[in-house]
C-alpha cells in the first residue's frame, strides 16, 4: 500500500463482492464503499456502519460513489440506516454516482437519504 493516497487504499474487504473504509473529515466520519451493496453483502455494511457510528457523534456521510451496483436490499439497507440516524438525531447524506443515484431517485428516497451529488456537497450541506 506504500505510495497510494486517500481512502481507497485503506478499505478493507467486507464481502467478496464489497469493500468499505471511513476517516473523518470536516467534522463528518465519511464512509467509502466499493464493490455491490446487495444481498449478499447489506448484512455486512449495516453491521460495519453501525459499529463505527456506536463510537461517534458526528454526523455521518455513506460515499457510494464507487458502487458498481445496488439493489432492493441495499436500499433497504440504506433506509434502515438513515432511520436509524433520524431516530439518534444524527445528521447524514449520501453520496452516490449516476446508478446509484438514479436507482435511489426510482424509489423516490432521494429526500429521505439527503442525497448529495458528492463529497463535497453532502460535506458543506452537514456543516450548515
Amino acid at each position: 500500500m506504500r505510495g497510494e493516497t486517500g481512502p481507497i487504499s485503506e478499505l478493507q474487504r467486507l464481502t467478496v463482492s464489497l469493500r468499505g473504509g471511513f476517516e473523518q473529515q470536516n467534522g463528518c466520519l465519511v464512509f467509502h464503499f466499493t464493490g455491490q451493496l446487495d444481498a449478499y453483502s447489506e448484512k455486512q455494511f449495516m453491521e460495519y456502519v453501525v459499529d463505527v457510528l456506536k463510537a461517534s457523534k458526528l454526523p455521518a456521510v455513506i460515499d457510494l460513489s464507487k458502487i458498481d451496483f445496488l439493489d432492493s436490499s441495499g436500499l433497504g439497507a440504506l433506509v434502515q440506516l438513515a432511520k436509524q440516524c433520524t431516530d439518534a438525531k444524527r445528521a447524514f447524506s449520501l453520496v452516490g454516482n449516476s446508478r446509484v443515484m438514479q436507482t435511489v431517485k426510482l424509489v423516490r428516497l432521494e429526500e429521505f437519504l439527503h442525497l448529495a451529488q458528492d463529497l463535497p456537497s453532502a460535506l458543506s450541506n452537514l456543516a450548515a
